[in-house]
C-alpha cells in the first residue's frame, strides 16, 4: 500500500465509567469485558496490530489497576503499551488525548480508536484517503442508525452536528443539503492537534467532537465513509452478543 508515511503509534480509549455498561462496571473497567474469549482491549491491541501498529497508548481511569495488570500480564499481547494516567479525573476523548501530548512524538502522524469499538475498517484504506486529501483530521463514519450524527457536504468536509433526539444542531459551515453520518470513533490526527487544541484554549476535561466542531471552520476535517463494514458500538452489555455473532 503506497502511504506516505507508515502510522506507527495509537491511542485507545479506554478511562471512561461506562456506565451503560452496569453491572458489569461496578466492578470491572469495560476495557476488560469479553467478547469470545478476549477483551475489548485485547481486541483493538490486535486489530491496529494487524496494521503493523505495535507502539500503542491505553488512557485508564475507572478500574485502572486492572487495566495495567491486564497489560503487564499478557505482555501487552505483542504490543508496546504506554499507560496515560487519569487516575485523577476522567478527561474524555478531547481531553484524554491531549494529557497524553508527552507519549507522542513532535510531527507524528497517529491514529485514535474507542476501547469499545469493534470494527473492520480498514485503516491503510483510511490512512491512504488522508495522505489523498491532505487534512488534519480523517476519521471513519457510516450510515447507520445513531442519536448523534456528524453532518458533511458533498466532499465528506465536516461542517457540524446534530443531535437525532433533539434535533439540536451546532453547524461549523453553513451549507445546504448536509449530509448526515455516524462517528465511527477510529480517527487520523495529524500532531498539529496539539498545538491547535491549545491555542482555542482547550483544556481539562473535554470532547473531540467539541474540537472538531471549533477546528472545521478553518482547517480541513474529512470523514471517511465506510459503511458496508462491520462495527458494533459494545455500549451495553446486551451489544457483546451482537459483537459475538460478528467478530469471532
Amino acid at each position: 500500500m503506497n502511504v506516505k508515511a507508515q502510522i506507527t503509534k495509537a491511542i485507545i480509549f479506554s478511562a471512561g465509567l461506562g456506565t451503560r455498561f452496569k453491572p458489569w462496571t461496578d466492578k470491572h473497567p469495560k476495557a476488560l469485558a469479553v467478547v469470545n474469549g478476549k477483551t475489548l482491549l485485547q481486541r483493538n491491541i490486535e486489530y491496529l496490530q494487524s496494521y503493523g501498529i505495535k507502539d500503542v497508548i491505553v488512557n485508564v481511569h475507572h478500574f485502572a489497576d486492572q487495566i495495567e495488570e491486564a497489560i503487564t500480564q499478557n505482555n501487552g499481547w505483542g504490543s508496546n503499551v504506554l499507560i496515560s494516567d487519569e487516575r485523577s479525573e476522567v478527561l474524555e476523548t478531547g481531553g484524554g488525548l491531549l494529557n497524553a501530548k508527552h507519549l507522542f512524538a513532535p510531527g507524528e502522524r497517529f491514529i485514535s480508536c474507542n476501547v469499545d469499538i469493534l470494527t473492520d475498517l480498514d485503516l491503510y484504506k483510511l490512512s491512504l484517503y488522508h495522505d489523498l486529501h491532505h487534512p488534519l483530521i480523517s476519521f471513519g463514519i457510516t450510515n447507520r442508525i445513531s442519536s448523534r450524527s456528524l453532518l458533511f457536504d458533498n466532499h465528506y468536509r465536516l461542517c457540524g452536528w446534530k443531535n437525532n433526539k433533539t434535533n439540536e444542531e451546532r453547524i461549523s459551515i453553513n451549507k445546504r443539503d448536509l449530509q448526515a453520518f455516524a462517528y465511527s470513533c477510529v480517527v487520523v490526527f495529524e500532531y498539529d492537534i496539539f498545538r491547535l487544541m491549545k491555542q482555542q484554549g482547550f483544556s481539562g476535561k473535554f470532547s473531540l467532537i467539541d474540537v472538531y466542531l471549533k477546528l472545521a471552520s478553518e482547517h480541513l476535517i474529512l470523514g471517511y465513509n465506510h459503511s458496508g463494514d462491520r462495527l458494533v458500538d459494545v455500549g451495553k452489555p446486551e451489544s457483546v452478543a451482537v459483537a459475538e455473532e460478528l467478530f469471532s
